[in-house]
């Protein structure tokens, strides 16, 4: 099989920025000395090879991949982890300097050390390596300000990703519009998975629609939240949330990057958590969001810093803790809806 990468180069002769990301991923897990050549689809120059290669397979968009088999059948690629997994088979033992792999490229069993190669890696670097390893068996799952901030860095990213949203059918009319908004705005189709009808109406018909103000949240968020998230996680390795140390409560204080997720298991092995911006203050996070112009849903203007189902959420005042808003009328330890029960920090 002879392989062709073709990368674009601007006008101003720099190559684009996601060529580059593209060839720095394939050096760096070791598959560099796969590709047997590289050109150019030159900005304003239709007649350049990599341009008249995309207009041969109808590809508008570098970079992509070119396979010519030993017949001299063509055939292209446009994902790079496409490429890794139906065409390199399992990952090179070295990389071509005969060097070891960084332990962020080898297969790793042992998450300790991939949880201590990115211990003070930048929140993006740390959802590459996610997105890298894993693909779409690695999905994002939308919740609030938090995971469109992760949105945003995996289209920066330019690597295939998967947006998962869990509708619990209580969700504000803000929420569903900003959904849309999200779709829109990123290009990215958000798969919404909802409660299991028979089971909700029999819980609905035995309890009637606000039980949880008298009897707890932790029912309802099992039918509307978690059984739904563990339909969207299944045939999973792996999923990326929002969550941050300073959010509270004790269980969030001692947030590692990566987690053993003790609710789900994956395909293959123990479900890894994803928890890119651990680190992250709620300042940081909405500096970032200023400097993107990452879009928010409105309800953040009305005082809401953490958002859940319209009746189980409200705003919050400015010396509240951000989760403060959340089931208020429970005692603070229980203001969780077992999504996240403790994992095992790796």
């Amino acid at each position: 099989m002879h392989i062709t990468l073709v990368k674009k180069r601007l006008a101003n002769g720099e190559p684009c920025e996601k060529c580059a990301q593209t060839e720095e991923m394939l050096k760096r897990r070791g598959y560099w000395d796969r590709i047997d050549d590289v050109v150019w689809a030159i900005e304003g120059e239709p007649e350049s090879v990599g341009n008249l290669l995309g207009a041969r397979h109808g590809i508008k968009v570098a970079p992509f991949f070119v396979l010519r088999d030993e017949s001299g059948v063509e055939s292209a690629v446009t994902s790079p982890l496409k490429l890794i997994r139906d065409h390199f088979a399992e990952p090179p033992e070295h990389a071509a300097s005969g060097t070891a792999l960084p332990v962020s490229t080898a297969r790793l069993e042992d998450w300790r050390a991939a949880a201590a190669e990115f211990a003070n890696a930048e929140p993006i670097e740390i959802l590459r390596y996610a997105l890298e390893r894993w693909g779409e068996r690695c999905p994002i799952a939308f919740g609030g300000a938090e995971e469109i901030v992760l949105i945003d860095m995996a289209t920066r990213l330019g690597l295939p990703f998967r947006v998962v949203a869990i509708d619990t059918g209580r969700l504000h009319a803000e929420t569903y519009a900003f959904l849309d908004e999200v779709r829109r705005r990123y290009g990215v189709m958000i798969d919404a998975y909802l409660p299991d009808t028979a089971t909700l109406t029999r819980f609905l018909r035995d309890k009637g629609l606000s039980s949880f103000y008298r009897d707890g949240h932790r029912e309802c968020c099992t039918i509307r939240k978690l059984a739904p998230l563990g339909r969207a996680l299944a045939g999973c390795e792996a999923w990326v949330t929002g969550r941050r140390r300073d959010q509270g409560p004790p269980g969030r204080v001692d947030l590692a990057h990566f987690e053993t997720d003790p609710r789900h298991r994956g395909a293959t092995g123990p479900l890894v958590k994803v928890n890119p911006l651990a680190g992250w203050s709620q300042a940081r996070l909405w500096d970032y969001m200023r400097a993107n112009g990452v879009p928010y849903n409105p309800l953040h203007d009305q005082g809401f810093t953490s958002i859940g189902c319209e009746p189980c959420t409200r705003p919050t005042r400015p010396d509240d803790h951000p989760r403060a808003g959340r089931w208020w009328w429970e005692s603070e330890g229980d203001r969780e809806s077992g999504a996240h029960i403790g994992g095992d920090g790796i």
